[in-house]
């Protein structure tokens, strides 16, 4: 005789909700991106020390466009590398 538990029906799984995207700048009242902040700006970026895209970061253009520039700053003063194997 099959248990409560090992019936399955065939209705779809009840997946979370994921939380919106917002741009933290924009909800936290961030004006400037500092360059010199590297834990703030390892935010922004992947295993590789790539920058994360819009669509997974939620920065508004803006401050991506800030954010690119302040990573790139912080590795020209060899702040950040430019390639890494895990940088979290």
């Amino acid at each position: 005789m099959a248990k409560s538990s090992d019936i399955k029906y065939l209705t779809a799984v009840k997946q979370e909700k994921q939380k919106k995207k917002f741009c933290r700048f924009k909800k936290y009242g961030i004006k400037y991106v500092d360059y010199k902040d590297i834990d703030f700006l390892k935010k922004f970026l992947n295993e590789q020390g790539k920058l994360l895209p819009r669509r997974l970061s939620g920065n508004s253009l803006k401050y991506q466009r800030k954010v690119g520039d302040a990573v790139k700053r912080a590795r020209q003063m060899a702040l950040l590398p430019y390639v890494t194997d895990l940088m979290k």
